[in-house]
């Protein structure tokens, strides 16, 4: 009796010892799930066509009595964007719901669409919407550069429900749409002289008509057009990499994709599984990450360095486990993915140093928190707070915990926990906190806007 008493104090004792290292993680709700299908065309003008057919089921715990979707090309008008020489047009054909045709309203870059009946709980609905439209010239990532034309958010997007239709006003600088995983089939008709690349698991080259793409669980997809590009491909185990360019030398395309691969397969192995077959680096427009797809060659227009452009191409890589698998709001929480990918950069670029090195540049700022909403960055340039000074301050915490072993530690421990989760501040300071043994707050009170970290 003595022994089977011991036997179950010592059980009893390993189930507490357990219960106190275990860590569970929370996600805010993304309240609508989508599968969508689309048709997209362009003509040997360079107008587009798109059919577009959305099913929403509401996940939420509130009924719907409306529909509110991003529309950003709409932004690019000459309506909204009088500046620009070659502004976008755009025609709506229809909008249905149920193959029904609804009444709507199209302001700036968002579509209101008042149901006639609500939406329930673990009830869907169909949304369906047909419109033709062409690229501005010197846009914002929707654009037409010389004679490639580079498709992001060209296509009705479905926010996260949280609270309400979680639906913020379009900004040109940073991301302001917000949306969760989801699922899509897209058929792209394009004129055979050009490259498709676009976000898929699909590693060829692709110049055909009625090309047919299932791509899953991404927060949006990205299509690009590509005039005679110049590629590289290189292998990474089972991934290709392609780095498109155009008028570059041959030895600079073959250095960022040996960057590119260095970086990938340094990112895969400290932190976790890349979820597609190819990764493509197009050297065209500003630095910008999409699931599968990263675009590096300027930053806000401006011409940088090739050596610059490499770092670029590794940020935006990193992005791919930063934003393309953890997800986050960039509107509200945008230092989540930018001042990680940063991190992650940095580690990359470390090389055999123990600890972080990095330039302070706070006693020179005006004191914010690094994790405002886009709009409250009036006056202060927001890529200060939003990477500098997080990443800045997440390496200070990390070299206080070990350095660079304990960074590499934590981001891979983070992704198993949060991989197509999305998190907040909060939750992130909350799982911080207790991987470092940290006990109040007082690391991110400087610089973080902190709510209930103790949720």
């Amino acid at each position: 009796m003595k022994k089977i008493f011991s036997l179950w104090v010592l059980i009893i004792f390993l189930l507490i010892g357990c219960s106190e290292v275990v860590f569970n993680p929370h996600e805010e709700p993304a309240g609508s799930q989508s599968n969508y299908d689309m048709k997209l065309s362009m003509d040997n003008n360079g107008l587009f066509s798109a059919d577009i057919s959305i099913n929403i089921l509401n996940v939420s715990n509130e009924k719907w009595d409306e529909l509110k979707l991003y529309f950003i090309p709409n932004m690019f008008t000459s309506e909204n964007s009088p500046q620009l020489n070659t502004p976008s047009e755009v025609r709506i054909e229809s909008v249905k719901i149920e193959n029904q045709d609804a009444s709507y309203s199209l302001e700036k870059d968002t579509i209101n669409i008042p149901l006639k009946t609500s939406v329930s709980p673990n009830e869907s609905i169909n949304f369906q919407m047909k419109y033709h439209f062409t690229l501005p010239i010197d846009g914002f990532r929707f654009e037409k550069i010389d004679s490639n034309y580079h498709l992001a958010q060209w296509y009705p997007m479905v926010p996260t429900y949280q609270k309400g239709w979680n639906k913020q006003d379009y900004t040109f600088k940073g991301e302001s749409y917000h949306t969760t995983f989801s699922n899509f089939n897209l058929t792209v008709d394009i004129p055979k002289e050009y490259t498709l690349v676009i976000t898929s698991d699909e590693d060829k080259l692709l110049n055909l008509s009625n090309n047919l793409f299932r791509i899953e669980n991404v927060k949006e997809i990205f299509v690009a057009l590509l005039k005679d590009p110049q590629v590289i491909q290189k292998k990474s185990q089972n991934v290709n990499i392609r780095v498109f360019g155009k008028d570059e030398s041959e030895e600079f395309l073959d250095k960022v994709a040996e960057t590119a691969v260095e970086s990938f397969n340094y990112f895969q192995s400290i932190i976790g599984p890349y979820p597609h077959k190819q990764l493509d680096i197009i050297l065209d427009g500003p630095g910008m990450e999409y699931p599968g797809v990263v675009t590096a060659s300027s930053i806000n227009g401006r011409s940088v360095t090739n050596e610059a452009i490499k770092n670029i191409v590794v940020h935006e890589i990193a992005h791919q486990w930063f934003y393309g698998i953890i997800s986050n709001d960039p509107y509200t929480d945008a230092w989540l993915d930018e001042g990680i990918a940063q991190i992650a950069t940095h580690l990359f670029l470390m090389h055999n140093e123990k600890e972080f090195s990095y330039l302070d540049h706070s006693d020179k700022m005006e004191p914010l928190p690094s994790n405002l909403p886009l709009h409250e960055y009036l006056k202060s340039p927001q890529s200060n707070y939003i990477y500098g000074q997080s990443s800045t301050n997440l390496a200070k915490i990390f070299n206080q915990h070990g350095g660079k072993q304990t960074a590499e530690d934590f981001l891979s421990r983070y992704f198993t926990l949060y991989k197509y989760k999305e998190v907040d501040t909060d939750e992130f300071v909350r799982f911080m906190k207790f991987y470092l043994e940290l006990k109040d707050d007082s690391l991110f009170e400087s610089w973080l806007k902190l709510g209930d970290a103790e949720k």
